[in-house]
């Protein structure tokens, strides 16, 4: 390993030369070293999530970008030196989050945020003994984030079960308690 100092040639360059020398920069030093090859120990756990997690929301980019309508979403999105792929595994990446659930009189509201965008949100309405009494989609509202459901009866005891799901098809949920 080498730390380049005051090198005009390596200032801007970063990378990988051939198969032999990788430039790069950390806390603010460039430095040249030998190439790393593939690491000889076995993957974790979490190592091998991430890369499931990761082969499927490449899948998902790959197919998004048959829809020209989400392909031209995602690449609205996209900053320099990124594009419509990019966005689309990101997208995929990320679950959305339900972050509250309320209630004003018979109205469920739920407040959901992606960093792309929630596609919908379904309400199961269950009561005390664990048995579905309504479900149906919720309607988002003026302000982008919450989304509103008419419910036809609240049983006590019972919960309400909110999912969120995003555009590559990600869920998320979150309960509330009924008194």
């Amino acid at each position: 390993m080498a730390i380049v100092i005051n090198n005009m040639l390596l200032q801007l360059v970063r990378g990988t030369l051939g198969d032999q020398l990788t430039i790069y920069e950390r806390n603010g030093q460039i430095i040249m070293a030998k190439k790393r090859g593939p690491s000889k120990k076995k993957p974790t756990k979490k190592q091998l999530e991430a890369r499931y997690k990761m082969k499927i929301a490449a899948a998902y980019a790959r197919t998004i970008l048959q829809d020209p309508e989400l392909k031209a979403y995602y690449k609205s999105l996209a900053g320099p030196g990124q594009n419509a792929y990019n966005m689309a595994v990101k997208d995929a990446f990320k679950s959305p989050e339900v972050q509250n659930i309320r209630l004003e009189a018979t109205d469920v509201v739920v407040t959901a945020k992606d960093e792309f965008r929630v596609a919908e949100v379904d309400i199961h309405i269950i009561d005390a003994e664990g048995s579905l009494q309504e479900r149906g989609k919720a309607i988002l509202g003026r302000n982008g984030v919450d989304w509103y459901y008419k419910a036809t009866s609240l049983p006590p005891g019972g919960r309400i079960v909110a999912v969120a799901v995003d555009l590559a098809g990600n869920e998320t949920s979150k309960e509330l308690q009924l008194e």
